[in-house]
């Protein structure tokens, strides 16, 4: 059984991570949910941890094994990282290095596995050219880039921002695991 650590950040698309844990526990993948707080503000560790059935890790020094250290162990056996939805936060700390959570700590020691990574935010942000010189960043260190799609956004602006649909997503993670 393949295993997946699935980061879940503070977008309205978190949500939609759900569908995505769902989905990927019923294709017989152990799915770890990682989440920023503020992705727990949008959908709750409990939701996460009733589809996977499997503890979900918020806080960077969550560490209820004295025998391993979570954000170095998890990641030595992941086949694969996926971050979906991925901020504009979140891409800015995985392009400079920044680990201050469990997410970002867990990027950091993550190796030699693909690497997803599925933009949700504001068009403004999203074509802002921080934002885009990071992802450029991130794709020169080998990470793949899930484009997000136009559509009516939470903050009613219309344009490029909405994350991937959760059916593009689950293919690419097909794609990349087989």
């Amino acid at each position: 059984m393949k295993t997946i650590i699935l980061g879940i950040t503070g977008s309205i698309a978190a949500y939609k991570s759900a569908d995505i844990a769902n989905n990927l526990v019923k294709q017989q993948y152990d799915v770890h949910a990682v989440m920023t707080k503020a992705g727990a503000s949008f959908i709750t560790p409990l939701t996460l941890q009733a589809l996977t059935k499997n503890r979900v890790y918020v806080d960077a020094l969550q560490e209820d094994n004295p025998s391993e250290i979570v954000h170095i162990a998890l990641p030595e056996r992941a086949d694969m990282m996926l971050i979906a939805p991925a901020t504009a936060n979140i891409i800015a700390k995985i392009a400079s290095g920044i680990a201050d959570d469990m997410l970002s700590s867990m990027v950091l020691a993550t190796h030699k596995i693909p690497k997803l990574i599925a933009p949700a935010m504001n068009t403004r942000m999203y074509e802002n050219v921080a934002t885009q010189e990071n992802l450029q960043t991130l794709i020169r260190r080998g990470w793949k880039v899930i484009d997000p799609r136009e559509a009516r956004l939470a903050c009613g602006y219309v344009g490029k921002g909405a994350m991937a649909e959760v059916t593009s997503i689950l293919k690419l993670v097909a794609e990349e695991l087989t």
